[in-house]
């Protein structure tokens, strides 16, 4: 079942999703060699609970961070622990928070200290992925497109797509309906209609697709042990656009993106 969302609504899910990107910048600022994932972890619970906000994610399932910190092979799902991160890891940080009856969910991964130019190629075209997938997300096409556009894209650069885990439809539920695969074929799927509200988010390997589960339970890694990364945008779907309702803007102020 599909909830399709009123504008009102669909503002609601914007401050949520902007809380979101504003947690990840207060993460950007301490983040980098010599810190721990619990230490990223704790910045974002307090500063999510200072605004208003409940970290969507902590006791998910059982769950018990705040964010999903996955380092290096990691893909997603990394529990915050006492694990250093070292000059030269990536680590994707994944962010969800709930406010006022709405869920926001956005992911970034950083480089932390200096990192290889293969490793900063990966970051550049998974995030050139979430680009091309949020362009096909418009009313009136499919599912489909969105996977397809981010297949087509990864595997022209010789990466690896993750299938067994996907993007998702979002509002008063962390996940609802439809689920959005970073893969696909164009013009199959469900049909995109004004209203509804999806969580893109492409995992992208820089080795083969394959990926498996540790004994924690939560942390999925590459088969291969090659790195991963993961970029995640809400955005709203509308008649020849789609609008992004979250926003990396404030991570890329603290560390300084250039466009």
């Amino acid at each position: 079942m599909i909830h399709y969302k009123t504008d009102e609504e669909i503002e609601l899910l914007r401050k949520s999703s902007l809380l979101v990107g504003r947690t990840l910048a207060e993460v950007a600022k301490i983040l980098g060699p010599g810190v721990t994932t619990l230490d990223l972890d704790k910045v974002a619970e307090e500063f999510i609970r200072d605004n208003g906000g409940v970290p969507s994610f902590k006791g998910y399932n059982g769950f018990t961070g705040s964010l999903c910190t996955s380092v290096n092979e990691e893909v997603v799902h990394g529990i915050p622990a006492d694990r250093i991160l070292q000059d030269g890891d990536i680590v994707s940080v994944d962010c969800g928070v709930y406010m006022n009856g709405f869920h926001g969910d956005s992911a970034y991964t950083f480089a932390v200290g200096e990192i290889s130019p293969e490793l900063q190629n990966l970051l550049k075209v998974t995030k050139e992925c979430l680009s091309k997938g949020i362009e096909q997300a418009i009313s009136g096409n499919r599912i489909g497109d969105i996977g397809s556009a981010i297949q087509e894209h990864a595997e022209e650069n010789n990466y690896g797509v993750v299938r067994e885990l996907v993007g998702h439809g979002l509002g008063r539920n962390l996940h609802e309906a439809p689920e959005v695969p970073n893969y696909g074929r164009r013009g199959s799927g469900p049909k995109l209609k004004e209203g509804m509200v999806l969580a893109i988010e492409p995992m992208i390997n820089m080795g083969g697709r394959a990926v498996k589960q540790l004994r924690d339970g939560w942390t999925i890694v590459t088969s291969d042990g090659k790195p991963s990364a993961h970029f995640e945008h809400d955005i709203a779907v509308l008649k020849g656009k789609a609008e992004v309702l979250s926003t990396f803007e404030f991570i890329e102020e603290v560390i300084k993106v250039t466009k």
